[in-house]
């Protein structure tokens, strides 16, 4: 396969409702640009057969045991090819169907190690970054 320019990892445990949200945000996207990555750990709540019931639409999955979120975020890793990764794990979604398109616009027009955007929550709640992110930033005030 060739390379794409985003991965997208999405780990998931025991949230069938949750992963089958994330899986249609993701395939919804007007852009097709990416690999799509589900790390599953062994759920025993009906995710397997929503992994299954989209597995055309995912470039890898596995759903087995491992030893929690960062243990499958670096399984995810280890498959990805992209220039990129996005962590969207189950219950999380992407905010419209151009999401990665607009991503795609900005890695044309700029070069970054990071790209990140403000985060929309369930509640309607929002958290807004800094326009410019540095690493005391991600350190000492991404929390707050």
């Amino acid at each position: 396969m060739p390379t794409k320019t985003l991965s997208i990892i999405t780990i998931n445990k025991n949230n069938a409702a949750g992963l089958e949200k994330t899986i249609e945000s993701v395939i919804g996207q007007t852009s097709n640009d990416f690999e799509y990555i589900v790390i599953d750990g062994a759920s025993s709540d009906g995710s397997v057969e929503v992994i299954q019931k989209y597995a055309d639409k995912i470039n890898y999955l596995v759903s087995e045991p491992d030893t929690g979120v960062y243990n499958a975020m670096n399984k995810g890793i280890r498959k990805a090819q992209g220039t990129y990764c996005l962590f969207l794990n189950s219950g999380d979604w992407l905010v419209s169907p151009e999401t990665l398109d607009n991503f795609f616009k900005e890695t044309v027009t700029n070069t970054a190690d990071i790209f990140y955007s403000d985060a929309i929550f369930s509640d309607n709640s929002v958290k807004y970054f800094e326009n410019i992110i540095t690493i005391h930033y991600l350190l000492f005030h991404y929390n707050n």
